[in-house]
């Protein structure tokens, strides 16, 4: 079973949101250039987080179809499985959710965002189910942001129903008066960086963050290993993609499975 080159992207946010889309085929067609085979942006990349003091227009249903084709060609010209942060609008609200499309420009589905944070429920409401997808001999699941720090469960479905590696777009910029790290997962830094390193040891597999690119970010873009150590980190605030190529054999996701349930049994 081959290594898997993957990509997350880890850019800047975007100053408007058809820059948004700019950027996003600029970063496919740099992953495609380095040999990646997945890219991976973070979220609500397209049309760019709806944080507050951040000055977007309404969401806009022709906009977001418009900028999901103009990706989709360009994951087809480079071959590369893409996985893109975006939002969708539906009749429940606006929905945080990542679109994957594969290396032949095909929609495979979403998977949008189920736990979200309360200071959220002003933006967006909760998506309801989950799924993995996949590419050759990887599958692979999505946790968006929140869900994949607070709520371990999230995490380990997706590796109990045959995923090797998770991957988690968020948004995480400065906050005032907030610790900046140097080192991942520095002990004087908020508890998030520490939750990728478990999310990834508690289930034996892979587990990949992707974080916009800002000054003074407490999370940076990063791959930990399935025994819960880091393979890569971006440097903090810097602007580019994070290369790393994956053992498929490593990610056995044995933790996970060993996990007993109330499904598996009555008995804890």
């Amino acid at each position: 079973m081959k290594a898997v080159r993957i990509a997350l992207a880890n850019l800047r946010y975007p100053p408007t949101p058809r820059e948004s889309v700019t950027l996003a085929q600029e970063a496919i067609a740099q992953a495609a250039a380095q040999q990646a085979e997945l890219i991976c942006f973070p979220e609500c990349y397209i049309p760019g987080y709806r944080a507050a003091g951040k000055q977007l227009p309404a969401p806009d249903s022709a906009f977001l179809e418009d900028a999901w084709d103009r990706v989709a060609m360009s994951a087809r010209a480079s071959g590369l499985l893409t996985i893109l942060g975006t939002e969708q609008i539906t009749a429940m609200g606006l929905l945080a959710t990542a679109l994957v499309i594969d290396g032949n420009g095909i929609r495979l589905g979403f998977q949008d965002k189920v736990q979200i944070d309360p200071s959220e429920e002003a933006t967006y409401v909760s998506g309801a189910g989950r799924q993995v997808f996949r590419m050759g001999p990887l599958t692979f699941g999505i946790v968006i942001c929140h869900e994949g720090w607070r709520y371990p469960e999230t995490v380990r479905w997706s590796v109990r129903n045959g995923a090797q590696i998770v991957f988690h777009p968020q948004f995480h910029e400065a906050e005032p008066n907030g610790f900046s790290p140097s080192v991942y997962a520095d002990p004087r830094n908020t508890f998030h960086e520490k939750a990728v390193l478990c999310r990834a040891a508690e289930n034996t597999c892979y587990f990949a963050s992707v974080n916009y690119a800002s000054a003074g970010s407490p999370t940076t873009s990063a791959i930990a290993r399935p025994d819960g150590s880091l393979l890569v980190a971006q440097p903090y605030g810097q602007e580019g993609l994070l290369i790393a190529d994956i053992d498929l054999r490593t990610a056995t996701g044995l933790l996970a499975h060993r996990l007993r349930t109330a499904q598996d049994s009555a008995a804890w």
